[in-house]
């Protein structure tokens, strides 16, 4: 697991899931270590918690989960005692939902009693981000932006301004893919899709890195061209 992550600006960090492809990440501040997205299974939450804290020489303190597919949210089962963010109205879904995500996660290929005890034990969001709100890790501060709806009705974007001469760095969750076309399931809302982009770019900027969900790193231009993409693709202006 160690060799398999990217620092991607001092401090912040990504890996590449096995399996779904799906990105998680991390942002160390002085005081704790955000997690974004949680991977797919308990196992998953474990092993990342515990790297993170081996990596960073803190404990993790907070979770933002940037949409509520199974492949970024089971993993949140381990991280009891954690802050958790999400966008408005992600709890109530995960809450009265459990039944299709535990059924949508075996679907893909997770064994399903690991499916079902990740969805026993999901830790859901404490925290609701209805617009923007900034998340402290001592003297390092994290926006997490609801940009959404557009992939989902509770997207959430993770924007970290760039420390020590690195870039800033923005989370897209499934905003944004590189590994493969955008997928727009029946609880995406794909009018809204090509503005909540113009919010992401409006966000980070030019220079960023742009983490998608699922695939490499890419830039403000690549973005730009998939929101252009989707826009043509759903016939939105």
């Amino acid at each position: 697991m160690e060799t398999d992550w990217e620092e991607l600006s001092p401090g912040v960090v990504r890996r590449r899931m096995p399996g779904w492809d799906e990105t998680v990440g991390a942002v160390a501040g002085e005081s704790g270590v955000l997690v974004v997205d949680t991977g797919a299974t308990l196992g998953d939450g474990a092993r990342l918690r515990r790297y993170l804290h081996e990596r960073f020489g803190r404990p993790v303190t907070h979770v933002a989960l940037t949409h509520p597919h199974f492949d970024h949210v089971l993993g949140a089962s381990a991280f009891a005692g954690v802050e958790v963010y999400g966008a408005v109205g992600i709890e109530d879904l995960l809450v009265h939902s459990k039944d299709g995500l535990r059924e949508d996660a075996v679907r893909h290929g997770v064994d399903p009693r690991e499916a079902a005890e990740a969805v026993d034990v999901l830790v859901h969001p404490h925290h609701r981000v209805v617009g923007e709100l900034t998340v402290r890790l001592g003297g390092r501060e994290v926006l997490l932006a609801n940009v959404g709806p557009a992939h989902t009705a509770h997207d959430l974007a993770v924007v970290v301004p760039g420390a020590l001469g690195g870039p800033d760095v923005v989370f897209c969750g499934d905003l944004v893919e590189e590994s493969g076309e955008p997928q727009a399931g029946p609880d995406s809302h794909p009018v809204h899709w090509p503005a909540a982009l113009d919010r992401l770019l409006a966000l980070g900027g030019e220079d960023a890195l742009y983490v998608p969900g699922h695939g490499a790193v890419v830039d403000a231009a690549f973005v730009r061209a998939q929101r252009d993409a989707l826009a043509e693709r759903f016939g939105v202006g």
